[in-house]
């Protein structure tokens, strides 16, 4: 069904949420050594790969506008008939450049990671290179990326998409809020909504850039990640942060030098379509109505880790292109240093340890970003452990009721020594 939700989003549903039990040196033990290992060698392929792929689609695109002059050859003559042709080439050549692109950015944002080679140098040029290409500010963005991965799911410090509370959209209290409360902030009409759907996911990554949208609110308004000054970054960082504006500005002097023809035509629309695809894949991977948040006294490494949704994002194009960052995202989470190419093996042996808590949807990619920006509206101002509510201030999925009595309790949150360190290994990035 390309409208309806995936067996796992509706058993989750209506299953009571209790937070996993699963231990760090568990998870850790349950993965083969060898699937954390790098092959350089693959790594170098797929960049090499990529590139080709973005070269050999250039030249496609500057052969559209000769082919059609010369009738396609002699076997197209018609005046509409080749606008339908010409057209459908440049839509074949936006799509698959987006894909590439966006492949690019995987691959920028695992270089960061340290998981295509050894040399952390190498990694950095890298990931500079291919970031810089899709005008992201590299080093800028990989601080705050990390500072995401130590804080996946924490209301308090998570890096990404934190969820509005109930007092920032000054709603009344639960108790007493009736439905035109609600309706008086969330009254949309289909196509506002849509409006909303369509700015998010082409402007949603520059202004999360630039105005730190979505993002951490112990940052002041304004925090961006282009002023080396930011609240975002250390003062160490800022010779950094000033590399990465410059390696943006001199991809804009290239575009320059190309002119207002191939900017327009070749970059741009697929250069959008990338930050879609960011967006898209980013957003589901921590926005769902059946995954949690934590609070301070709630939240652990493992709890936030596992609170990411692996999707069959675009399919087997996906794996392809995308390089397996919507179908194993959970098992990046848990080892961030792990080449994605052995993600699907990764992904196989986590889920034997994480059991119900690892979460999958197969539901539609397109259809879960459309309910997901619908259904996760707000979260409430109480609670250690919350879920997203809707337009209507109501939860999909609800904590268990031993849980809410009690998360605070020593079952609940002491972990042992021994998984402290294997955590703190994980934090160190």
């Amino acid at each position: 069904m390309l409208f309806g939700n995936g067996p796992e989003y509706e058993l989750r549903a209506k299953t009571p949420f209790i937070p996993p039990t699963t231990t760090l040196k568990e998870i850790h033990d349950a993965i083969p050594k060898h699937l954390l290992t790098k092959n350089e060698r693959k790594s170098t392929f797929y960049i090499l790969r990529d590139v080709t792929f973005a070269l050999i689609l250039y030249e496609f695109a500057y052969s559209i506008t000769p082919w059609a002059d010369s009738d396609f050859g002699g076997y197209v003559e018609q005046g509409w008939q080749k606008t339908l042709l010409k057209a459908l080439m440049w839509i074949v050549y936006w799509w698959f450049q987006s894909l590439v692109g966006a492949g690019m950015f995987c691959l920028g944002h695992d270089a960061g990671h340290g998981s295509l080679y050894e040399n952390k140098r190498l990694n950095d040029i890298v990931g500079f290179l291919l970031h810089s290409y899709l005008l992201i500010p590299y080093f800028s963005w990989r601080s705050t990326h990390h500072a995401h991965h130590k804080a996946t799911g924490s209301i308090e410090r998570d890096e990404n998409y934190v969820p509005y509370t109930r007092s920032q959209f000054k709603l009344p209290n639960q108790r007493m809020a009736k439905k035109r409360d609600y309706e008086e902030i969330f009254g949309e009409t289909p196509i506002y909504t849509l409006g909303g759907l369509l700015v998010m996911q082409f402007f949603g990554w520059w202004l999360y850039l630039s105005q730190n949208a979505m993002g951490s609110r112990m940052y002041p308004p304004g925090a961006n990640h282009f002023n080396p000054y930011s609240a975002l970054f250390k003062k160490e960082q800022r010779h950094l942060i000033f590399m990465s504006d410059l390696g943006i500005a001199t991809t804009f002097f290239i575009l320059y030098c190309l002119g207002r023809n191939f900017f327009f035509s070749y970059y741009v629309i697929p250069y959008l379509l990338v930050n879609h695809w960011i967006v898209m894949l980013t957003f589901l991977q921590h926005s769902d109505p059946t995954v949690p948040h934590y609070r301070k006294g709630a939240w652990t490494f493992i709890r936030g880790a596992a609170a990411t949704v692996d999707r069959p994002l675009l399919g087997w194009l996906g794996r392809f292109f995308l390089h397996n960052v919507g179908h194993d995202h959970v098992a990046h989470h848990f080892f961030l240093r792990a080449p994605f190419y052995n993600g699907p093996e990764i992904t196989k042996a986590l889920k034997n340890v994480l059991k119900d808590h690892y979460n999958f949807d197969s539901t539609p990619s397109f259809y879960a970003l459309y309910r997901s920006f619908n259904e996760c509206r707000f979260v409430e101002d109480e609670g250690d452990i919350v879920f997203y509510k809707n337009k209507d201030g109501i939860a999909v999925r609800e904590v268990h009721e031993s849980v809410a009595q009690g998360v605070k309790e020593t079952e609940w949150t002491i972990r042992s020594e021994q998984d402290r360190v294997i955590e703190a290994e994980s934090d160190t990035l």
